[in-house]
């Protein structure tokens, strides 16, 4: 019997599962993939820099099977290019069912989709790439040519494995699988009925109020944050990483962040990875 779930990891305190543009790239693919190899429906999901959301529709324990078929192969493309082991092997998983009664499973895929709205990352779900914020009641199809049309060399290339996708995906000029090649969006949009009806269940989502109450403090992208943060390692010690800091110049370094970009401790706790403890007491003691 299929059964909705909204699928969501622990959010890594001092670690970023997206380091990069390409970081993100190669994730859009591997869902793609693992939703392919696990026959299971996405109805809406979001990468954000230190977790992933999914709405998804399957029969029991395959939403399970699902996000962790996805953390395998990130984890395996990060380790060698980062040369970080099990970076998301203890990142805790927690897989909920979604009712369809009481307007549930409207408001989980607007909790998704509100994630990056949220963070003050942008104005409104469709400005956000990494995901299915823009798929749903969008009157220009997104430009791609179709992943059949490049060869098997080239796709696997692309999609940095040999496992072969449908070959009427669409590929984005961006280098990734466009989700709108495998959710189904009309059933999507079925669902809302209405832009306006998507429109209010992303005003009143939880995580539009948290904008509103001012808790989602962080408006710079993390990369953008760890992308200084390695400058300044240059420029003011003349370091090549956090790694070669003593105490005294890393709490200097997360005085700067914070004073430059506005950044809260849980930002730089987890652009540096230096423990939020370790963060606070550095900030204190210096």
């Amino acid at each position: 019997m299929k059964r909705f779930y909204l699928v969501s990891t622990d959010h890594l305190e001092d670690r970023l599962w997206f380091r990069d543009e390409e970081d993100y790239r190669v994730a859009m693919n591997y869902v793609a993939i693992a939703a392919f190899l696990t026959g299971i429906i996405v109805l809406s999901f979001i990468l954000m820099s230190n977790h992933v959301h999914f709405v998804v529709c399957c029969s029991s324990g395959r939403a399970e099977q699902f996000v962790n078929k996805f953390k395998r192969l990130y984890a395996a493309y990060y380790q060698k290019k980062y040369g970080v082991c099990e970076l998301l092997r203890r990142n805790g998983v927690d897989v909920r069912d979604v009712s369809q009664e009481n307007e549930s499973l409207e408001r989980a895929v607007a909790y998704v989709m509100m994630n990056s709205v949220a963070a003050n990352i942008c104005l409104e779900p469709s400005g956000y790439l990494w995901g299915t914020g823009n798929v749903l009641f969008n009157a220009t199809p997104s430009p791609g040519q179709r992943l059949g049309e490049l060869s098997g060399r080239a796709q696997t290339r692309l999609l940095r494995s040999n496992v072969k996708l449908p070959s009427e995906y669409i590929v984005s000029p961006g280098g990734y699988i466009l989700p709108e090649s495998y959710v189904p969006v009309k059933g999507v949009e079925t669902l809302f009925r209405t832009p306006k009806r998507l429109a209010y269940f992303l005003r009143t989502s939880s995580k539009a109020r948290l904008r509103l109450e001012g808790e989602a403090m962080p408006s710079f992208r993390d990369q953008n944050i760890l992308s200084a943060c390695e400058d300044l390692c240059h420029s003011l010690f003349r370091a090549n990483g956090i790694s070669d800091l003593n105490a005294e110049q890393k709490a200097e370094l997360l005085r700067q962040l914070r004073r430059r970009f506005s950044a809260d401790l849980n930002q730089l706790s987890r652009v540096t990875g230096i423990p939020y403890a370790e963060a606070a007491r550095l900030l204190d003691s210096y």
